[in-house]
């Protein structure tokens, strides 16, 4: 891709706002609450915190800001923040991934305000109701239960015309939809007729292996239909864009960015559980506290999250020991209980120049395409590369691996496969589309453990990615039906050559074949998850308190106990929006 180069951060002026890039403009140490990370979730709980102006909030974010960061803005360019050795992105990779020949991965996070949500693909799906239903079985706490958490989705949601502003009637359920929240959703905004004709006729000409479905994101996803995305008027909407900026003149909500968070300290007892009154960051080459009077609260993802709990000495106190990291509470199943989806691409050339190729692999017309993007929000960069449609899949209900296996999915209305339709291809030449398959619903489980007693060193990621053989053989499976896709009558003519014949392949050559090239779904949730009040396994009880800690919360995508049939960035708006109203209720 002729992507431009990575634009250099512009800063939001001290004088007019409170986003601060120097710890020395700070105006205090000292708030009633500190939010750690600014990302898809910390940022909906310091805009919902601070309605009220009697109470000051703090964000501490490690990475740089979003401001001018051209590829967290064009939707089409958002595949480069994930490019290696990005400043936008942490850089992670994981350990060798063991169902997976022992590869090592890259795992992106982003690196930015905003966090995943300034970083990710933008796609946005909520999930089955099952999922949730099945959290609230998980927690004793019907507050989790989809009835419950949708209004929230509503919340959090703006739905906003596509781009090109065609007619989108029979393209979404405008009811299931919220109007007035700070993140725009819309659908594609940039027409690729041939492909789009053709998946959407699939659903026509094999309905009963692909039904239509109007609209994945109404707690029923199963079938094919239209992606909708976080984007809004052609632009990537974040948390930074929609709850933070907004927002950032208020008195009472101050964000530092450049502010990487080793631990939190200053222990003491409140009704006989440890309280940490402080956060200990790294500003530059030095050290800080910032004191929290009412709480702390953890929203540094799914790795940073677990990371900063270790180092601060609450996690598994064998590990903690071995590290030489003084205990201050026991609590094993921090960092433990990780569920990730793994994803597999193919692909095939077509009879058609009508592709993102012809873009891509042509720099005058991707200039062309940049420049009506900068002049009008509109053409092909509106939207982003993961597709025009998604597809939620189950297993056959004879599938032999279920003689071995129980079915990992929370119930019968939810997928064990994502199918992504992209109008491109991952060759250098010519023109092609691709499905991308995710297993959703998977049995394996990863960590992110401590790699030292450094608290500024990269982490242990493994998420354990196809570990279960039930996992394996099921994506097998998947792919096979994704296959089926593409023999309906209306691909004939159109549908070219595979870049890799897969139908071609035994189950064994496909299963070999997966391990070889598969990937993270970067979905990856649980290891700081939920439980039970009372439970003694699990980090946080249902109101998201730490257990057995005074004052400190988990805001964000790792106190989900189970990765949801979906894309996690809805999720963990709604964890976000209902974790900010938990705070409300205690300190009101």
């Amino acid at each position: 891709m002729f992507a431009p180069a990575l634009t250099i951060i512009s800063f939001f002026g001290v004088g007019l706002c409170k986003l601060y890039d120097d710890v020395a403009d700070l105006p205090s140490l000292e708030y009633d609450f500190v939010v750690i990370g600014g990302g898809t979730a910390g940022n909906v709980v310091a805009s919902r915190l601070t309605e009220n102006p009697n109470v000051s909030v703090l964000v501490l974010e490690a990475g740089l800001g979003n401001e001018g960061v051209i590829d967290a803005e064009v939707p089409f360019f958002g595949s480069e923040l994930v490019s290696p050795d990005n400043p936008y992105s942490w850089n992670y990779t994981t350990t060798p991934q063991t169902g997976l020949n022992d590869r090592v991965l890259e795992y992106g996070r982003g690196h930015l305000l905003g966090g995943c949500s300034s970083h990710n693909g933008m796609v946005y799906t909520r999930g089955a109701a099952d999922d949730f239903n099945r959290y609230a079985k998980l927690t004793g706490d019907e507050g989790w239960s989809w009835n419950r958490i949708f209004p929230y989705f509503l919340k959090n949601e703006k739905w906003t015309p596509p781009a090109d502003q065609h007619d989108t009637h029979g393209q979404f359920n405008p009811a299931i939809h919220g109007k007035d929240g700070p993140i725009s959703v819309s659908l594609t905004g940039y027409p690729w007729p041939e492909f789009q004709h053709r998946v959407i006729q699939t659903t026509k000409e094999l309905p009963d292996d692909f039904p239509f479905n109007l609209d994945m994101n109404s707690g029923h996803p199963l079938g094919i239909g239209w992606l909708q995305s976080t984007i809004g008027h052609g632009e990537r909407s974040s948390s930074a864009t929609g709850y933070l900026e907004p927002r950032i003149t208020r008195p009472n909500l101050d964000v530092l960015l450049h502010a990487q968070v080793s631990k939190l300290v200053n222990v003491t007892q409140r009704g006989g559980s440890p309280s940490f009154g402080g956060v200990q960051f790294r500003y530059g080459t030095s050290l800080f506290i910032v004191k929290a009077s009412k709480e702390i609260i953890l929203s540094a993802g799914v790795i940073g999250t677990p990371q900063i709990l270790l180092n601060s000495g609450i996690g598994d106190h064998n590990a903690l020991k071995e590290l030489g990291i003084p205990t201050v509470l026991n609590l094993p199943s921090v960092g433990k209980n990780a569920s990730e989806h793994t994803y597999f691409g193919m692909s095939w050339a077509v009879n058609s120049n009508q592709t993102a190729d012809s873009i891509t692999q042509n720099v005058t017309l991707f200039n062309e395409a940049f420049t009506e993007w900068k002049t009008s929000r509109t053409g092909p960069f509106v939207d982003p590369e993961s597709g025009t449609h998604a597809g939620w899949l189950r297993l056959s209900a004879n599938f032999s691996a279920f003689n071995v296996y129980a079915d990992p999915s929370p119930g019968p209305g939810a997928p064990h496969f994502e199918i992504l339709f992209l109008p491109t291809g991952f060759a250098t030449v010519g023109h092609f589309i691709s499905l991308f398959i995710g297993f959703v619903s998977p049995v394996s489980r990863g960590s992110v453990a401590l790699s030292s007693s450094d608290p500024f060193a990269a982490p242990l990621i493994d998420p354990a990615l196809l570990n279960s053989e039930f996992d394996a053989l099921a994506l097998t499976e998947g792919i096979q039906l994704a296959l089926k896709f593409v023999t309906a009558p209306v691909w004939r003519g159109y549908l070219g050559a595979p870049t890799i014949d897969l139908a071609a392949m035994s189950p064994a050559e496909l299963t070999a074949n997966i391990r070889a090239n598969a990937a993270p779904g970067l979905h990856m949730v649980g290891t700081a998850g939920m439980s039970p009040r009372g439970a003694h396994y699990g980090v946080v009880d249902p109101d998201l308190r730490v257990k057995g800690i005074a004052r400190l919360r988990v805001i964000d995508a790792s106190v989900l106990p189970i990765v949801p049939a979906a894309h996690t960035q809805a999720a963990t708006y709604v964890v976000a929006e209902r974790g900010a109203d938990l705070v409300k209720q205690t300190w009101t």
